[in-house]
């Protein structure tokens, strides 16, 4: 898949594929005379820098957690404490905006009551 259609497919600048790539969150893209092509496995890093970002982890971050996974299953238990970290951060993170919905709800309702 050439990067203007990976682009397009994760709506991620072609730009920031190219810097994923310089980072090394995203290793060996093919390049057919000098035009990247996408595997399915560089997709599905994408997929996981995409998810990991939503989550909260920062690029170094996330390049720490793929440098844990190339080293093997001896660094499940540290690449397991940065998924359980950010997941305590996610969900105090989603606490928080659930009680500012409930209260902004409070308000709307508030004031359509004064209509």
């Amino acid at each position: 898949m050439k990067i203007s259609e990976v682009s397009k497919k994760y709506n991620l600048p072609a730009d920031t594929l190219r810097y994923y790539e310089k980072l090394g969150l995203i290793n060996n893209v093919s390049k057919e005379s000098g035009v990247r092509n996408y595997s399915e496995e560089d997709c599905s890093r994408i997929e996981f820098i995409i998810c990991m970002k939503h989550a909260g982890l920062s690029l170094e971050d996330i390049k720490r957690f793929i440098d844990l996974n190339k080293l093997g299953d001896k660094t499940i238990p540290e690449r397991l404490e940065i998924l359980e970290h950010q997941k305590v951060i996610l969900e105090a993170e989603i606490k928080k905006k659930e009680e500012t919905l409930d209260y902004l709800n409070y308000k709307i309702n508030l004031y359509k009551g004064k209509r």
